[in-house]
């Protein structure tokens, strides 16, 4: 498994702000910002701290998407 951005791209979509707005409300780096976009890990701390700057739950930031088997690839 692992971890997807998406919904918080989809909040931020939704309440009109951009990556921009999101590191500047949060604090977060640039580098933080690039992180995600690339579907990086980032600290449990970090996503406290957007949680935070957009008064959601984790559920509006992330969520878990299962790793395509091989199985998955080929039908097989």
């Amino acid at each position: 498994m692992h971890i997807s951005y998406q919904p918080l791209w989809n909040t931020l979509k939704e309440r009109g702000m951009r990556k921009e707005d999101l590191r500047l409300a949060a604090g977060l780096t640039t580098n933080m910002i690039a992180n995600m976009g690339k579907g990086k890990n980032i600290s449990m701390e970090t996503l406290v701290r957007i949680c935070e700057a957009l008064n959601c739950d984790i559920f509006s930031v992330i969520e878990l998407k299962q790793n395509k088997t091989f199985e998955d690839i080929t039908g097989e």
